[in-house]
């Protein structure tokens, strides 16, 4: 008889993060894992989908406790998340975190991946004036909440890997942060970036990351674990990206409090977030180590084999 596989429950398992790892598993048919992809909606096309693959699929709310530890139930680890751009609420994704660190808790989860950002506020205090305070006492809202919750899993004594991601190239194509037509009418990427580097990568490299980091036991529980799969500048994005769609692409560079004003909802969160990428670049770039991103996932994808599989889903003006 063959030995049952443990299990690895999946938090957001329709969305990017989760649904790649959902698949990351699936994939790996001589593995020791079997997937569980928690969502809200299981009658979901997305859902349905990765019934088809092989994963047990099961119903959860991130909002209610008791339907996480049903989820969680018998696992033997659990890939938690929140996504702040569903309702740019981050007392929501306390909230939520706090659901799901404290059901990890009661099911005896042996090993949790929390995917977090850093709390900017460690860099940028409340009373620094260089960028805007957001929502009364945040700098990125988007990123403090879930730098915040880490201490949730900690002081409950929840065995967990703090994985930091990076921009998702993805972005450029659901996201609306791909090419935009200027005034004089030629295609530019918008960044208030400077000539620093952005950490970036693909969602579904986050989610073999993942995978690969379940896959090495207990090695890097209680660690922090930061990836990308390269560090670019807005120029080297845009030269790249103007190679492989053939058409011209610049690179504008804005100030960030032009950014911070273009209007779109949360423009004045990402426009701090790219302040805080800019100003503290030798920390956000130096922890995300591409060479030991590529030791989770020997797979790892660069910007330019991301954009030969993706580039004619990148909406044009």
């Amino acid at each position: 008889m063959a030995e049952q596989k443990q299990v690895i429950a999946v938090v957001g398992a329709t969305g990017a993060q989760g649904g790649a790892l959902v698949r990351a598993i699936l994939a790996d048919r001589a593995g020791r894992f079997a997937a569980r992809a928690i969502t809200r909606q299981v009658d979901s096309d997305k859902a349905r989908a990765l019934a088809a693959l092989g994963a047990e699929v099961v119903a959860a709310d991130l909002d209610d406790q008791a339907s996480l530890e049903r989820a969680f139930a018998g696992a033997y680890g659990a890939f938690c998340l929140t996504n702040f751009w569903e309702h740019f609420s981050p007392e929501k994704e306390l909230a939520q975190a706090a659901n799901q660190a404290r059901a990890a808790k009661a099911a005896g989860v042996q090993h949790v991946i929390w995917s977090t950002l850093e709390d900017t506020r460690n860099w940028v205090p409340m009373t620094d004036d260089r960028m805007p305070t957001l929502m009364g006492k945040y700098k990125v809202p988007h990123f403090d909440a879930k730098g915040e919750a880490d201490q949730l899993f900690r002081d409950l004594g929840v065995p967990t890997t703090f994985l930091l991601t990076s921009f998702y190239w993805d972005n450029f194509v659901y996201f609306g942060a791909g090419p935009q037509r200027m005034p004089d009418g030629k295609l530019a990427l918008v960044f208030p970036l400077d000539e620093k580097r952005l950490p970036a990568i693909s969602a579904e490299d986050i989610g073999k990351c993942a995978y690969g980091i379940f896959t090495r036991g207990k090695e890097l529980i209680g660690e922090t674990v930061a990836i990308a799969g390269e560090h670019l500048t807005g120029a080297q994005l845009a030269e790249k990206m103007s190679r492989a769609l053939g058409r011209e692409i610049g690179y504008a560079n804005v100030p960030p409090e032009v950014y911070r004003g273009l209007g779109f909802p949360g423009a004045d969160d990402l426009g701090n977030m790219f302040q805080f990428k800019r100003d503290f670049n030798d920390y956000f770039v130096g922890i995300r180590d591409v060479a030991f991103t590529r030791t989770l996932n020997p797979d790892l994808q660069s910007f330019d084999q991301w954009l030969a599989r993706h580039k004619e889903e990148i909406p044009l003006p």
